[in-house]
């Protein structure tokens, strides 16, 4: 492997006064410390800053899967790539990342989530947070950012980022290419490596032919390639860098005299058993008769003296050439279908039947006041439209009941005319049905009444709520929030309780009347039709019966 000197990024000196650093200034601090900046090579003086970075968020503990399913929690994937998060969306998404992070983790080793929330947060704005947008990034950047430092394979990062640059046919939009390198830069950039690995509008063509429909796995295998893209170099060693940490070579450097060399381990293809470790490597530091212009060869593994001849020997022996280096998996090039879940009813606090409708939830995608607002207000609508479902229904019960009551004495009374029947005591009993039933109708009436006034009330201060023109801070409106959707819940509930009550009641009432004297089966039949009776003449009553609806 042959390697020239590139250019160097210094980090800035820190100030360090009496009081204490933020975030980003002490780990910028820590990161001087470590001497990175003696590295001769700006690709792996990059990668080896950016590692210092993963380990110090505990983002090298939280692999792409993880990441992908904190932007659903999150809702970031029903955001538009341009559309802006303000610090504390930001804040919500970094620390579900630990909490979940922390679930996995037995509790000897779990991390501090305020700590590196707080640690990973000043990063990312200090990285992309500029300009117009300060205090707020764009959601494009957080999804490349946290993609490219989260632990996990280069293969499965480099797909996701691919899923969000292609279009809807599988082929990559240039333009898109654009943004993610100018995005994936500006990490380099934010460990002070801008001058080796800059952004300018000539790279994506630089990459690819514009002219040619690029799929995933055109995409991989550029990206993956030896070399790769020379603005790109520095993603596949920090990759590389993380694979070889605890590698041990039972071999001493021919500089330092250490034995046991962690790591990368170099050779000189000019010089006889002259051996380097990675610190002496990248830093220059050489022993006659190796200068830094002969070429070596770099190891990430270690193989003994026996298990090296024996692999010669194999070669040597083969009568057929070596099989060349397996090629990367072939992926479809046209993109899987969604599936169409219109058919799937989604969860509901409330059951469906008895009246009530589904219930769709709210969107949490947004914590702004404005959607907040809309988002409450379309809860009530949605919770006071179950309820007039509800009393309408009520309502048509007791409509019957009415009428019921109303035809009941006419019966009696065309009953009364024959001489046969008299005066019985089944007259008595069907007074203090009609009596029971008057009673009922107008306890039902007026729980209904009451009913309608609490909903119309809450109706009224849901407007009020929504018209007021100072908005109170984001945190206190989602609690406000989150505490009214209880409330109203806990209402819908009551209520549902105090219908079946009434169901109850209805239920053993239309029971008793099915019971009266002279009114049989077909006639109750007949009551229970509702609108289809309307106008119909009566033989036994000789009125006409008006059924409300």
């Amino acid at each position: 492997m042959s390697l020239e000197r590139e250019t160097m990024g210094v980090m800035p000196p820190i100030s360090v006064g009496s009081g204490p650093l933020d975030p980003r200034s002490q780990l910028i601090q820590e990161m001087r410390d470590q001497n990175f900046d003696l590295i001769r090579f700006a690709s792996y003086r990059t990668a080896c800053k950016l590692r210092f970075v993963q380990k110090k968020c505990n983002l090298h503990a939280i692999d792409i899967w993880n990441v992908i399913e904190a932007f659903r929690e999150n809702a970031l994937n029903t955001l538009e790539p341009t559309a802006c998060v303000n610090v504390t969306r930001l804040e919500t998404l970094v620390s579900s990342l630990y909490h979940n992070l922390n679930k996995r983790l037995p509790p000897a080793n779990q991390v501090s989530v305020e700590a590196c929330s707080a640690l990973l947060l000043n990063w990312l704005l200090s990285a992309f947070s500029t300009g117009e947008n300060v205090g707020k990034i764009r959601v494009f950047s957080i999804k490349v950012a946290l993609a490219t430092m989260c632990a996990g394979k280069l293969m499965d990062k480099l797909r996701y980022i691919f899923s969000q640059l292609s279009d809807g046919n599988g082929h990559l939009l240039m333009k898109r290419l654009s943004d993610y390198l100018r995005e994936v830069l500006a990490l380099p950039a934010a460990v002070y490596e801008s001058p080796s690995f800059s952004y300018n509008d000539n790279l994506a063509m630089a990459i690819f032919n514009q002219n040619v429909k690029i799929t995933v796995n055109d995409f991989l295998d550029t990206l993956m390639s030896d070399p790769g893209p020379p603005c790109l170099v520095w993603l596949p060693l920090l990759h590389r860098l993380a694979s070889v940490e605890n590698v041990v070579h039972p071999l001493a450097c021919s500089v330092c005299r250490r034995g046991s060399l962690t790591g990368f381990r170099y050779r000189c293809t000019r010089c006889a058993a002259y051996t380097l470790c990675q610190d002496c490597f990248w830093r220059g530091h050489v022993s006659p008769p190796h200068s830094n212009d002969h070429e070596v060869k770099e190891y990430a593994t270690y193989k003994s003296p026996s298990k090296q001849i024996g692999a010669t020997l194999r070669k040597s022996f083969r009568c057929v050439p070596e099989r060349a280096r397996p090629a990367l998996p072939r992926y479809p090039d046209q993109p899987e279908r969604t599936l169409n879940l219109s058919h799937i009813v989604p969860p509901s606090p409330v059951p469906a039947h008895n009246g009530f409708p589904e219930y769709t939830g709210y969107n949490t995608g947004s914590l702004d006041s404005r959607s907040s607002r809309s988002t409450h207000r379309s809860i009530a609508e949605h919770l006071s439209r179950g309820v007039d479902d509800e009393h309408r229904l009520i309502a048509r019960y007791a409509a019957r009941l009415a009428h019921e009551n109303r035809t009941m004495p006419r019966a009696g009374r065309s009953a009364s005319l024959t001489p046969e029947l008299g005066r019985s005591s089944s007259e008595g009993s069907e007074v203090d049905a009609a009596r029971q039933q008057r009673e009922l109708i107008s306890q039902l009436e007026a729980k209904n009444r009451e009913i309608m006034r609490e909903i119309a009330r809450l109706r009224r201060q849901q407007e009020a709520e929504a018209s007021s023109g100072n908005a109170p801070p984001l945190v206190s409106e989602l609690r406000a929030l989150r505490q009214r959707k209880d409330e109203l819940e806990g209402h819908l509930s009551s209520l549902q309780e105090s219908r079946k009550h009434l169901m109850h009641q209805l239920e053993g009432l239309m029971r008793m009347l099915k019971g009266v004297p002279g009114r049989g089966p077909q006639r109750s039949a007949d009551t229970l039709a509702g609108g289809e009776g309307a106008g119909r003449h009566d033989p036994q009553s000789g009125c006409h019966g008006e059924y409300g609806s």
